[in-house]
């Protein structure tokens, strides 16, 4: 054994003393007092254990009281509907009206999505009329020169306006790169003149359009695009006053999404250099949302300041499952059933009504009890889509086989969707809640700022009922 070990084995058995100098007295630790070292520091040691216990307990309460009071003073809503309801221009609605300024702020930041939407829009037309044209030559091989709108003079000019327009068709690549995360760009038939595509989203959420302001690649893409329209507007304009096109039209055998029927009449506009999106455009684009995107605005009332957070959602089936995880809390649902839809079906199953699907979602939504304390509003909306329908002749019965003989009208039409949604409100919920119904245009901003102060108004008051907060 070393004499380091030795030393240390005689050290272990003795009792350490201390020596301290006060008023010139010199004091030894007491060795006979029966306190033993290992008590002397356990109770030091749980006295101190035991203060910080007791602040963490007291930070515990000062955090849910921090977190009830900022609860009171925060206003859940939820906008809900299937895919292509107007969901996302609501939500563009309630910032134009509480914080407007960041609406302005956004708009440079949108001339990518119209691009996106516009040509979109033609490569739809250039799709559907490829299609048209090969079942005339099918159905009909002796066609003549002379037939009519899908004759081989209206080919060939089809074509050559399509070899003029495929630089801007190129362009949709790198543009829906760019916004991977919310737009769609979906063929409705497999055509000749170009390959399927699928919607590719990759993330599940849609990319917020602040975030486009900073990216370069963006703005390259953008000016891009901006170059290449001011080149071809002259031809598509050309192809959207094509007879072929206008006979489609007519035939209902094409059908664009508003905004872009919206955007090709407004070409010209959109093609010159300093082109910057309007409000009308803003509200216009299609930027279809994937997830759940929380948005947040400041709302003033007389009772004081609150944050409204608005959960705009995607509507297609596969993503509803995903909502159930924010109905917690939720003070209002707001949802959108678009009653212009009665001659559509869902692009995900094209054997389903788009009102049957309206109808049985809200239902589903009713009777759910995560949402039993959430005040209802229904807002059946596109109402001026609706209104063009019907006066174009289009038969609701149709499509509908319970309209049975009902006037073709738009007032008998709307009292016929209202009272359906109304009875699916009251045979599920078995809350007896009220359901607060509206007719709404989501792109009439007039209107529309009418019916928001008169749900928000709703809203508010029966939060502040709820929460006895009254400041």
């Amino acid at each position: 054994m070393s004499d380091l070990s030795r030393i240390s084995r005689r050290l272990t058995g003795r009792t350490r003393t201390t020596c301290r100098s006060v008023t010139s007295r010199k004091c030894s630790t007491d060795t006979s007092s029966g306190l033993s070292s290992s008590q002397f520091h356990q109770e030091p040691t749980a006295e101190a254990a035991r203060r910080v216990s007791d602040l963490i307990d007291e930070d515990l309460k000062k955090e849910a009281l921090r977190r009830q009071t900022e609860s009171r003073k925060e206003v859940k809503v939820m906008l809900l509907g299937q895919a292509e309801s107007g969901k996302s221009t609501l939500q563009k609605q309630f910032q134009l009206y509480h914080a407007s300024h960041t609406l302005e702020l956004e708009r440079p930041s949108w001339r990518i999505v119209v691009y996106a939407n516009l040509i979109k829009a033609v490569r739809t037309i250039l799709e559907e009329l490829d299609y048209e044209f090969s079942l005339s030559l099918d159905e009909y091989p002796w066609v003549s020169e002379d037939s009519g709108p899908t004759d081989v003079a209206a080919q060939n000019e089809v074509l050559e306006l399509r070899r003029k327009l495929l630089p801007l068709i190129s362009l949709e690549g790198s543009l829906s790169s760019e916004l991977s995360e919310g737009v769609a760009f979906v063929g409705q038939r497999r055509g000749k003149l170009f390959p399927p595509r699928r919607a590719t989203c990759t993330r599940p959420s849609t990319r917020p359009v602040t975030d486009l302001r900073d990216s370069v690649n963006a703005a390259i893409a953008t000016n891009r695009a901006a170059q290449v329209l001011g080149m071809t507007v002259h031809v598509i304009e050309a192809l959207w006053r094509h007879r072929s096109v206008e006979h489609m039209l007519l035939a209902r055998k094409l059908r664009l999404d508003e905004s872009g029927l919206y955007f090709l009449n407004q070409v010209h506009r959109l093609a010159q250099p300093d082109y910057i999106p309007s409000t009308d455009d803003v509200l216009h684009v299609r930027l279809q949302t994937v997830g759940v995107i929380e948005h947040s605005l400041k709302v003033n009332t007389v009772a004081g300041s609150y944050i409204w957070k608005i959960y705009d959602v995607g509507g297609t089936r596969s993503q509803r499952p995903a909502w159930c995880s924010y109905f917690d809390d939720v003070n209002a649902l707001i949802f959108l059933a678009p009653i212009s839809a009665f001659d559509q079906y869902l692009e995900e199953d094209p054997l389903t009504n788009r009102i049957h699907d309206s109808l049985k979602l809200l239902t589903s939504i009713c009777s759910n009890k995560l949402l039993k304390n959430a005040q209802l509003v229904l807002l059946l909306n596109k109402t001026d889509v609706l209104r063009k329908k019907l006066e174009a002749g289009v038969q609701i019965r149709q499509y509908i086989t319970s309209y049975g003989n009902r006037p073709n009208n738009f007032s008998t039409a709307a009292e016929y969707f209202r009272t359906h949604f109304l009875a699916a409100h009251q045979k599920k919920d078995a809350f007896q809640r009220t359901l607060y119904v509206h007719f709404t245009t989501m792109l009439d901003v007039q209107a529309t700022q009418i019916i928001i102060a008169s749900v928000g108004d709703l809203i508010m008051r029966k939060h502040i009922a709820q929460t006895g907060l009254l400041v």
